[in-house]
């Protein structure tokens, strides 16, 4: 068999180090991390629905600040269990890509919020500005 049918069956022979996560298998995962991401996942789905459902806090502000939180922790999860990344997978340049989305993430969402917020505050009914009438 060729190199050209080799590969395109599958069988072209790999650097399997280059393939394996931190536990020694594939770089896919196996049925008990899935699983165990998945439940990760649905706790920390259920427990913000469960805070805005049973108006846990009384302030909706300390309500966002913790759905915040767990969004953040449940993106982790996913990147850990669902998309397996981590600091030694392909050469760190895993890595260097969630550091580069991070940052542009916490950028947009900054300035997003600031512009939201100096909208809000400049455009509110109450805040009319003296106009000069002429004579």
């Amino acid at each position: 068999m060729s190199a050209h049918n080799e590969i395109a069956a599958g069988h072209g022979h790999h650097d399997d180090h280059d393939h394996h996560d931190d536990e020694g298998g594939h770089a896919h995962g196996t049925v008990k991390s899935y699983m165990t991401g998945f439940i990760l996942s649905v706790i920390l789905t259920a427990i913000p629905f469960w805070l805005v459902m049973g108006n846990v806090f009384d302030k909706s502000s300390t309500t966002a600040l913790v759905i915040l939180a767990f969004a953040a922790v449940q993106i982790v999860v996913h990147m850990i269990y669902f998309l397996h990344m981590n600091a030694r997978s392909e050469n760190g340049w895993t890595l260097l890509a969630l550091i580069f989305t991070i940052v542009l993430v916490v950028i947009t969402l900054a300035g997003s919020l600031w512009v939201m917020y100096h909208l809000n505050h400049n455009m509110m009914p109450g805040m009319t500005h003296e106009t000069h009438k002429m004579p």
